[in-house]
């Protein structure tokens, strides 16, 4: 779904395991490369995969290796069910706090 956060319109998918087919093509796309993975009911997020922004990853410290990976600890972030998952802004936000932040303007 395409939401306004902060004055700005940001790509957000509501973390479920329901409707796989609905899902946006995003998180569709994470999910083949291995940036979304299930972890029982929890998702482990790579956000450096996530819409790269190379000033952000490396504000982060999250620099490409060699390898084609990236390296550095602290990488990987946990999301729940029921949590928002906003890509363009590489955050994890709670339903609660999504609708005090977050205006939706697309689903």
């Amino acid at each position: 779904m395409k939401a306004i956060y902060k004055e700005k319109v940001a790509d957000v998918w509501k973390i479920s395991k329901e409707n796989v087919e609905s899902y946006p093509n995003w998180v569709k796309e994470a999910f083949d490369k291995n940036y979304l993975y299930w972890l029982d009911n929890h998702l482990r997020i790579l956000m450096a995969g996530l819409n790269p922004s190379t000033a952000r990853n490396l504000k982060l410290g999250a620099v490409g290796s060699l390898g084609g990976g990236f390296a550095g600890y602290g990488m990987y972030q946990i999301g729940y069910l029921g949590d928002y998952l906003d890509c363009t802004n590489h955050r994890i936000i709670s339903e609660k706090r999504f609708h005090k932040e977050y205006q939706v303007i697309e689903k």
